[in-house]
């Protein structure tokens, strides 16, 4: 995607060093436009940890990422494979929600025991970790052909008239490399000359819709306009709504869906006011071993402190500003679980299908 006129991808391998990763660090956005810069294995982690990189196709990146770089340090030790999958281990935790997290370690693990030479093994995980890097960039392309046609339906019904799309956090090319998930059929669709615009869910607590979605959009031309988390039901009840588009941190083999907070609200409103909802997502995103998403998916719970302050600029000053009386205590879920029952469809890299198990089986036969 394009920054101020230049392609950029969310993660990268420097061209000059192999040692060195470089990614766009999304805690400075929008505000500053940095790229910072990987060059250990708790570099990575740190990364991840400290929302530096975010979204579920990105932390499943940055993670092979950091195998790569552990498999470099690792060649120095007497046990070189004990020590790359004990830092595997500790990636898996970082960030519990996204299953790409564990598909990606579990790659690179299956990779690093294939081979019983380590001084092989950077030159094998770089490969493993670029191939994952051009699946998700490729899988995200996919996902914008097909929603695109969804968004084109709806265009053709509407009379030609501006499609009105709504999403949550940010599931764009940030989160995804490039292309995006949610975002991928909007910017298709754009680009071939349908007239969209975008509601952009702010996404408290983190701003992820106000500070990163609305950011890419307005990098590429695309019309958006910023709404607090709470509007969506209520552009819904008067028509201003034609679908809504999220994307996924875990689908289970049965349709349901966890994504960030706040999610199930707006499939409710969705379903309520008889407004598509759908999801695009990677099959990397999808967890085929499980079934029901409120039992099994793990939920992340962050740090309170998220809730009880907010992030801004002063001038030119990243600062944080408490908004509530410290003493009251906080409970800060990450994620929810929409049930598959709302959900209008899954856009994939294979195409549309239903959340259900049958949909899905239908797509990713060898998976069932």
């Amino acid at each position: 995607m394009l920054i101020n006129g230049k392609a950029y991808q969310a993660i990268w391998l420097d061209e000059t060093d192999q040692k060195t990763v470089r990614f766009i660090n999304q805690n400075e956005l929008p505000f500053r436009f940095v790229i910072d810069e990987l060059h250990t294995a708790q570099d990575a982690l740190n990364a991840i940890r400290e929302m530096k990189v975010r979204g579920a196709p990105l932390i499943g990146v940055t993670a092979a990422f950091g195998i790569y770089l552990a498999t470099l340090e690792a060649v120095k030790n007497k046990d070189p494979l004990q020590n790359i999958f004990s830092f595997a281990e500790k990636l898996r935790n970082v960030r519990p929600t996204a299953v790409n997290l564990d598909f990606a370690v579990n790659r690179l693990t299956e990779t690093i025991r294939s081979f019983t030479n380590p001084e092989k093994l950077p030159e094998a995980t770089l490969k493993a970790t670029l191939n994952i890097l051009n699946d998700e960039t490729e899988s995200c392309r996919q996902i914008g052909l097909h929603g695109f046609t969804v968004l084109d339906t709806i265009y053709k019904e509407k009379s030609k008239k501006t499609v009105n799309i709504l999403t949550h956090c940010n599931a764009g090319w940030l989160a995804c490399i490039d292309y995006g998930t949610a975002t991928a059929p909007i910017y298709m669709a754009y680009d071939h000359g349908i007239p969209v615009h975008v509601w952009v869910d702010e996404t408290r607590p983190r701003n992820q819709g106000s500070r990163l979605t609305a950011w890419e959009l307005l990098q590429h031309g695309v019309p958006h306009t910023v709404i607090v988390d709470n509007a969506g039901g209520h552009l819904m009840q008067h028509g201003l709504v034609d679908l809504v588009i999220v994307g996924s941190d875990r689908t289970t083999r049965s349709g349901d869906v966890a994504n960030k907070i706040g999610t199930y609200l707006k499939a409710l409103a969705a379903k309520d006011n008889h407004v598509p909802f759908y999801v695009a997502l990677p099959s990397s995103s999808i967890d085929f071993s499980i079934r029901n998403g409120f039992r099994e998916i793990p939920i992340e719970q962050r740090d309170p402190d998220e809730v009880r302050y907010i992030e801004g600029l002063d001038q030119s000053e990243r600062k944080k500003v408490l908004t509530m009386d410290p003493a009251s205590p906080v409970s800060n879920y990450g994620f929810d679980v929409t049930p598959a029952r709302l959900i209008s469809g899954l856009i994939t890299e294979r195409g549309i299908c239903e959340a259900s198990e049958k949909g899905l089986a239908e797509l990713f036969q060898e998976k069932f």
